[in-house]
């Protein structure tokens, strides 16, 4: 009864006039961000987080969350309507989607996937609600050998989980801890990798490498492609809407397999993509007519949907109760709480009440929101498709570069922006995830500090993380997923072997036969 008590404050926080400005202001640019390809959820809120710095912590993060939410929804549009996947998890929205506008049922794929999301995103905030109370209070009794394991965790599980080669993620991973060691050592007080420059005294600012390498980056990729726009119009009527919700309801277990795999993935650092591409792949497996997938199945549409928003809103569950990002987008709002002066984990929930549950409270209006304006917008957003890119591909470079500037009003900033824009840009276009890169931006310190103090504490012995059930427990389970990688493919190695040697033996002659005419 007690989080029921805080989750009625929060609303009482979010439903005042201003925060509502803020969700309905952040919900529109959302929509814009995730409509434009080349942006996205974690692009759009780092480029735009500048513009929160002179507002009050509680309605900045209503805002960019709000941003979050409206981006995607926004990418679900640019998806059917134009084949074009405005957020990477869409592409399995486009499987369907895109085949049922061409047959002329555009309203009633878009009125699916906005419903789904809905859904999807309701049950991971329900999540969110009953679970983090009870995350953050058991993590009270965190230690820094605790913390540190829960972090090594995280990052064992981008290896070990992610779809990315292994390889690349730790490559991309060890860039991100190289970069968090720039600046002053705050331990020992010394000066690390400064190289004489008195601008990196404080490291590299973890606003400007995301506004370079998502932002920035990914507009030069989609200027090299010399990307255009052609689809299908889009217009949803109220006829429409109720026909399509009509429908809904048969796909419930596909509804409930997808919230369930897109919370999981989206609790540990699995991502909105893998689980959207994950609740297709059952859904086709268990749908009766799995051949009508991929031709326009109302059905192909939903799965992915509910599975993607439940992904990306839980992973803030982990941001929010351990200070361990879920997803890039959690990573990035991340930065921002830290920018305010607010250390994400088990704390925040006992000292900044107010703050969190006014945030989960913003989560279920802003969906709801979110869901009514994609509603009825969706001719707005098709129009604007139809802008040539190359008008608004320097308008998004301008506003990176001022986003980079108001940080410390420093060009400094605006030219390592650049710097961090070409590295994305590389990044993308060799297909190395940047995930790991910024997870290791953010939390490189956070790990960094845990460990030291652990070795403080232990004298140096690294029996501390197997001093307890608990961190022993974390701790294995991080070297089992450090190493899963390659026991993948020791047994993937052993089966061909296996089938070789069988096919051998089915090839060979039969002594038995052969001397028999």
């Amino acid at each position: 009864m007690e989080d029921i008590g805080n989750l009625m404050q929060g609303f009482a926080v979010a439903l005042t006039w201003k925060n509502l400005l803020f969700m309905l202001v952040g919900i529109l640019l959302g929509v814009l961000i995730g409509v434009l390809p080349g942006l996205g959820g974690a692009n759009g809120v780092a480029i735009l987080l500048p513009l929160t710095f002179s507002m009050p912590p509680t309605s900045a993060i209503i805002m960019l969350s709000c941003i979050y939410w409206g981006a995607l929804f926004g990418g679900a549009i640019t998806s059917i309507l134009f084949n074009i996947p405005g957020e990477p998890w869409s592409v399995a929205t486009t499987f369907d989607g895109y085949p049922m506008a061409q047959q002329g049922r555009a309203g009633e794929a878009m009125t699916a996937a906005f419903t789904s999301s809905f859904i999807g995103a309701f049950v991971a905030v329900l999540v969110i609600t009953f679970l983090a109370p009870l995350v953050a209070k058991f993590a009270l009794k965190f230690g820094p050998a605790e913390y540190f394991a829960v972090q090594f965790l995280t990052f064992c599980s981008f290896i070990g989980m992610s779809r990315e080669p292994p390889a690349k993620t730790i490559a991309a991973m060890m860039l991100g801890f190289a970069l968090a060691a720039v600046g002053l050592d705050t331990v020992t007080g010394q000066l690390r990798m400064t190289f004489g420059h008195t601008e990196l005294l404080q490291g590299f600012d973890f606003l400007i490498a995301v506004i370079g390498l998502f932002g920035l980056g990914e507009i030069l990729l989609t200027m090299e492609e010399g990307l255009a726009f052609k689809g299908a119009k889009g217009k949803i009527d109220l006829n429409v809407v109720l026909q399509t919700w009509k429908k809904l309801p048969r796909y419930w277990m596909t509804s409930l397999r997808g919230c369930l795999i897109g919370c999981w993935m989206g609790i540990t650092p699995g991502g909105a993509t893998p689980a959207s591409f994950m609740s297709y792949g059952m859904a086709r497996r268990m749908s009766k007519d799995r051949d009508s997938f991929g031709t326009g199945n109302i059905e192909g549409v939903v799965a992915p949907e509910t599975a993607a928003h439940a992904a990306g809103t839980s992973a803030l569950l982990p941001m929010l109760t351990l200070g361990i990002p879920g997803s890039p987008t959690a990573a990035v709002l991340l930065g921002g709480l830290l920018i305010w002066g607010l250390q994400p984990g088990p704390l925040l929930f006992v000292e900044k009440k107010e703050f969190v549950w006014g945030l989960i409270a913003s989560m279920y209006l802003g969906n709801i929101v979110g869901l009514l304006i994609v509603l009825t917008t969706v001719p707005w957003w098709a129009a604007i498709l139809r802008i040539p890119f190359s008008i608004i591909a320097p308008v998004i470079v301008v506003i990176c570069a001022v986003g980079a500037y108001t940080v410390h009003n420093n060009m400094f900033d605006v030219a390592m922006m650049l710097v961090f824009g070409v590295v994305g840009y590389f990044f993308k276009k060799l297909r190395y995830p940047l995930a790991p890169l910024v997870l290791a931006l953010v939390l490189g310190d956070m790990a960094e500090t845990a460990f030291r103090q652990s070795m403080l504490l232990s004298g140096g012995s690294v029996g501390i993380f197997w001093s307890n059930g608990l961190v022993g427990t974390i701790m294995t389970l991080a070297v089992v997923l450090l190493c899963w990688p390659l026991v993948s493919a020791g047994l993937d190695l052993w089966r061909k072997r296996l089938r070789a040697s069988e096919s051998a033996a089915d090839d060979a002659p039969d002594p038995a036969k052969a001397g028999k005419p």
